[in-house]
């Protein structure tokens, strides 16, 4: 019984979403499909806003984690064989790291929306993508110095970069559900 009433329920939500996915079409679907189509100067104007909006967003959640979960713990000796806590903060900064890497791809991704944060971006791209094995180098517990300077360099990089475009970037630590993936 309650699989056939299930079906139902579903069955009746289904029919509703048609209903309202056709409500919208009448006789101004003409209109409305070259009003959609046609480029305004204001559309771009929008879009380069929200490139730099979203470059600002993932390039300072990158930095956050960065500086949280990475460099802190990092010149904290958290990461040093026998310290308390290493497991916990080897895992964490693993996760940071990845973390780190996805977001700067999709900022440098964000800044293809605007043409002079595109040029200012251009140049970490391979700085960016030295990062690629960063979060498995750090669960392993593999981190020296080197890699800290570079991926803090990496960041400095991209907060100058955005800075240079009208697009400062701020240190926004990410949630732990945003840090692994959730």
């Amino acid at each position: 019984m309650s699989r056939t009433v299930s079906r139902g329920v579903v069955a009746l939500l289904l029919s509703g979403a048609l209903l309202c996915g056709t409500a919208g079409c009448g006789a101004d679907t003409d209109a409305s499909l070259t009003t959609a189509s046609s480029p305004s100067a204001s559309g771009t104007f929008e879009q380069q806003k929200l490139a730099k909006t979203r470059f600002v967003a993932n390039a300072g959640l990158a930095a956050g984690a960065t500086y949280q979960w990475i460099v802190k713990p990092y010149r904290a000796g958290k990461f040093k064989k026998g310290a308390d806590g290493r497991t916990f903060a080897l895992v964490k900064a693993g996760l940071a790291g990845a973390f780190t890497y996805n977001r700067l791809k999709a900022a440098v991704n964000n800044a293809k929306g605007d043409p002079l944060l595109s040029k200012a971006v251009a140049p970490l791209s391979a700085g960016i993508d030295s990062l690629k094995d960063l979060g498995t180098k750090l669960r392993k517990g593999e981190i020296d110095a080197a890699d800290v300077g570079g991926l803090e360099g990496v960041i400095n990089g991209i907060k100058e970069a955005g800075k240079s475009a009208g697009a400062e970037v701020v240190d926004k630590v990410p949630s732990a559900s945003q840090l692994s993936g959730g």
